[in-house]
């Protein structure tokens, strides 16, 4: 049985584990739509006879309150802020990535260990440093890149209930206006993330085409991992 892969050292426990699944990551910016495909894409998975799991930020029951809480003071240091998401994707890889992917599940994750190294290194921390704290994650089979310029992205969260403090980047620039924050945060994000698709051979899909347009892509990446046809 095949063992999981890591870019770095992994603890034993997590190292040993043997991978019967696939992990399918849908990574992108603030707004994309990762949540939405993420759920059909597991229906159509089901459908096609595989057991499915998703995992997502902050649905760790370990520290998913204390960080929605502590983003609700504004206050959370750049260190602070990518610790307490280490901490989070810590707790759901041991109790349910490693236990799913041995279980020969499926495993959808909405944002992965990118999003994480993405949004410290826009905040200003050391890359290698990030890279090597989330260097226990097992490297996904897929990784689907919903990618929207940063204008469009702005008019879609304004229509869609607003601006939120963290996902404008107002930490990172006070200076600014909610909007002209969203708009420099997101471009700056939407610069790693090009890089890492590069580097890591993310899928990019153009999501501001019409959802179903883009499901059809996902499906179809999807497939041709595991061999079925969209």
């Amino acid at each position: 049985m095949p063992k999981m892969k890591f870019p770095g050292p992994a603890p034993d426990y997590i190292a040993r584990a043997e991978n019967r699944g696939k992990l399918i990551v849908v990574e992108g910016t603030d707004g994309v739509g990762r949540s939405t495909h993420v759920a059909m894409a597991r229906k159509w998975l089901e459908v096609q006879g595989h057991a499915v799991a998703e995992t997502g930020w902050t649905r760790s029951k370990l520290v998913g309150q204390a960080i929605d809480d502590a983003k609700a003071g504004h206050t959370l240091a750049s260190l602070t802020f990518t610790l307490i998401y280490a901490c989070d994707f810590c707790d759901r890889l041991e109790k349910e990535v490693i236990p799913a992917l041995s279980a020969g599940y499926f495993v959808l994750a909405d944002r992965y260990i990118y999003t994480a190294i993405a949004r410290a290194v826009v905040r200003g921390l050391d890359e290698p440093w990030v890279r090597d704290l989330f260097s226990f994650a097992p490297i996904p089979d897929l990784v689907i890149y919903l990618r929207v310029d940063p204008n469009q992205l702005a008019r879609r969260v304004l229509l869609t209930g607003g601006m939120d403090y963290w996902e404008a980047g107002k930490d990172h620039h006070p200076e600014l206006d909610i909007y002209d924050s969203f708009l420099a945060y997101q471009t700056s994000s939407l610069t790693v993330f090009d890089r890492f698709k590069k580097e890591f051979g993310f899928v990019e899909i153009d999501a501001a085409r019409p959802a179903e347009l883009v499901q059809e892509q996902i499906r179809q990446a999807i497939g041709a991992l595991i061999g079925v046809s969209a």
